[in-house]
């Protein structure tokens, strides 16, 4: 199966949420605390938006992240390792590849995570009772909410709530996660 250009897929997923809700490129700018101009360039397909931006707008939405990123599927996808789309953050070397969305009735992404050690990927947070679910696949991290962080290692799992700011630490190099998004 081809896969979209992730691009084409997020510029036609932020039309399509912006316009169900009815409200302008302004509005929608302002509400996600993005500059217009960036909302502009995503719509258009010719910007390149980091995680950061993705989610913020994704709460101004009021839609889960994968909404945003993830085209229409066939009945069996098979994604092989190093082919699902990427999105990189600004501001650590983190990035994350999701690999299911919510089915419709479901509430629930499935990403794969990795990052190196260095800066902590800070996230904001979540659309309200979001539960953020992971498990390590390799080296180490600390993540969870401000405050409460654990260290977790090669197959150990943490569960915390997603709808408050958390943050992402890769404690060794080459560190992976299967990051579960739950969604009330």
């Amino acid at each position: 199966m081809e896969r979209t250009e992730p691009r084409a897929t997020i510029a036609a997923a932020l039309r399509r949420e912006r316009e169900r809700l009815g409200v302008s490129l302004t509005e929608l700018a302002r509400r996600a605390g993005v500059a217009k101009s960036t909302l502009s360039q995503l719509e258009a397909a010719t910007g390149n938006p980091s995680i950061e931006t993705l989610w913020a707008l994704a709460v101004a939405l009021d839609v889960p992240f994968s909404r945003l990123v993830d085209p229409p599927s066939e009945p069996v996808q098979v994604i092989r390792a190093g082919e699902a789309p990427v999105v990189h953050s600004e501001h650590a070397a983190y990035s994350g590849a999701l690999l299911s969305s919510c089915p419709p009735g479901a509430r629930r992404d499935l990403h794969v995570i990795t990052a190196e050690p260095g800066a902590v990927r800070d996230a904001h947070a979540h659309i309200r009772g979001t539960t953020e679910h992971l498990v390590v696949l390799a080296g180490r991290w600390r993540v969870g909410p401000a405050g409460a962080e654990v260290e977790l290692d090669p197959g150990d799992y943490a569960r915390f709530p997603g709808d408050r700011p958390h943050t992402y630490t890769a404690l060794a190099p080459g560190s992976s996660a299967v990051l579960v998004m739950e969604y009330v």
